[in-house]
């Protein structure tokens, strides 16, 4: 694929991610969710009220800057609502998470090209990242956790970049992986995962290098094997070595350098986030703060029904067995007004339902699990294989792209879904969302691998997939656009009774 169509497939897909995001954004002339905290914390910013908040400032900050420039346009004010303490319309307090959401995908396009140098797969990534709805849902309210993927996934970008450099550039983009991973920790602390798994496939790096020193690879005794094993990672040209992936640079990031770059300058910025919050509010200085957050989700209860009926603990997210409703009203008929206040009509009585539902693309969820257990068989598979070869347990000496990218998959989802095991409040789908990065990335590399095969049926299983997930996400478009849905069509879409 050339480089102009690279460029035109990412503008393609940002238009799509825009349009969804920004379409009719105004609809719902209401708090959704918890916009009744977020709207209303980025709008006490601009009346200077002082509140306290269980989450790190900096998505409020943003949405505050949105209020404040969006008051300031033409256009977006047919609705208004005094909702947040102030007339705002819906347009103000949404904008900003409909245009970082916008970006999310096409940096998943980015990261996934930086990682591979492989155009189509980093397409295919951004392209299935755009048809999933929970991140539709997210990026259309004035909610927090679509900041943190923004971040995230800049921050992780912007490491695989300082990797492909040399001394001072390297630092330099270094340092902004640090600011931004600080950024994504200001927005709420499971940002944190994103820089954790960084560290992850650096100390794992080291560790296959300390452990190819304890077991040295033998002369291979079944030399047809040691390709499909460990090809070559890079190729030669002009007597320079061309790199097939910044991972294999990992090793020229020492310690000190980790714990500099990726250590102090994210808690120094972090820290430098709260400023602007205890200037505010000054009740509680920056230790005491943290101690009444964490008393807060100490104290926040279990997931159980009784504490919220969308609860659902971390095992329930993979296979999206208990999505969450963010808005739920009914009508008698099409043309009645938008409902937006008040309790539902009776089920009887019901004919319209307008529901937000943050769910998930399933087939794309699911296609994504069994993605990463595939390719966590794969790279297993491939250890034992070599030491098989072997006679003993080794590794191989140069480790071949695809299961670096494998690696690097497999250890970012696990640091941003295995956290949550221990925690025992009350917890949502959309924490999920760190993690679900990862699963479009491997089910995207999976697609791309088959595409790329010689053999038909490998073509047309990747083929067959992709527009499942395509049509899925038409399918469920309605739900996570608050679409009119006649009762029936809305029950079709509903296909177990946990996502009700």
């Amino acid at each position: 694929m050339n480089k102009n169509l690279y460029r035109l497939g990412i503008l393609g897909i940002f238009l799509l991610a825009l349009g969804l995001r920004f379409w009719g954004i105004n609809r719902f002339n209401t708090l959704v969710f918890d916009e009744v905290y977020y709207a209303q914390f980025g709008n006490d910013y601009l009346t200077h009220t002082p509140f306290f908040n269980a989450h790190p400032p900096l998505s409020q900050y943003i949405i505050s800057i949105g209020i404040w420039i969006g008051s300031h346009l033409p256009f977006g004010r047919e609705t208004v609502n005094g909702l947040t303490g102030s007339l705002l319309a819906p347009w103000n307090y949404r904008w900003t998470n409909a245009l970082f959401g916008s970006f999310v995908p096409v940096l998943v396009v980015l990261l996934t090209y930086q990682l591979s140098y492989q155009r189509a797969f980093a397409l295919i990534a951004g392209f299935f990242t755009a048809c999933d709805g929970l991140f539709l849902v997210e990026s259309r309210y004035a909610l927090s956790d679509i900041y943190i993927i923004f971040f995230g996934l800049l921050g992780q970008w912007l490491f695989l970049l300082a990797l492909e450099k040399q001394k001072q550039q390297r630092y330099l983009w270094l340092i902004l992986a640090g600011i931004t991973f600080g950024a994504a920790v200001g927005t709420k602390w499971n940002g944190l995962f994103f820089l954790t798994g960084i560290y992850g496939i650096w100390i794992i790096a080291w560790v296959i290098r300390r452990l190819k020193f304890l077991f040295p690879p033998r002369n291979p005794l079944f030399p047809q094997l040691r390709f499909l094993v460990s090809p070559p990672p890079s190729k030669i040209a002009n007597n320079r070595i061309i790199l097939q992936t910044p991972l294999q640079n990992l090793l020229q990031i020492n310690i000190f350098q980790m714990l500099f770059f990726l250590g102090i300058i994210p808690a120094t910025i972090y820290s430098l986030i709260w400023i602007p919050h205890l200037q505010l509010d000054r009740r509680y200085d920056f230790i005491e703060v943290h101690r009444q957050i964490w008393y807060f989700h100490a104290h926040l209860g279990g997931n159980l029904p009784s504490v919220h009926p969308y609860c659902a603990a971390w095992y329930k997210w993979p296979l999206m067995t208990r999505p969450m409703a963010y808005y739920y009203q009914t009508a008698h008929n099409f043309t009645d007004p938008i409902p937006v206040l008040g309790p539902a009509l009776p089920s009887q009585d019901a004919n319209v339902i307008y529901d937000v539902h943050a769910m998930g693309n399933p087939f794309l969820w699911w296609f994504g699990l069994a993605a990463i257990i595939f390719i966590l068989g794969l790279v297993i598979a491939k250890i034992i294989v070599f030491s098989i070869e072997q006679k003993r347990f080794s590794f191989p000496t140069n480790l071949d792209i695809d299961t670096w990218i494998c690696l690097y998959l497999i250890i970012d989802y696990l640091a941003n879904l295995s956290p949550w095991i221990p925690v025992t409040r009350c917890a949502f789908i959309y924490h999920y969302m760190g993690g679900l990065v990862f699963l479009f990335m491997a089910i995207a590399w999976l697609v791309d691998q088959c595409l790329r095969s010689y053999f038909l049926i490998l073509r047309g299983f990747a083929v067959t997939i992709s527009f499942i997930i395509i049509g899925a996400f038409v399918f469920w478009m309605p739900i996570y656009l608050g679409l009119p849905l006649s009762t029936t069509h809305y029950h079709w879409r509903m296909w177990f009774t946990s996502w009700i």
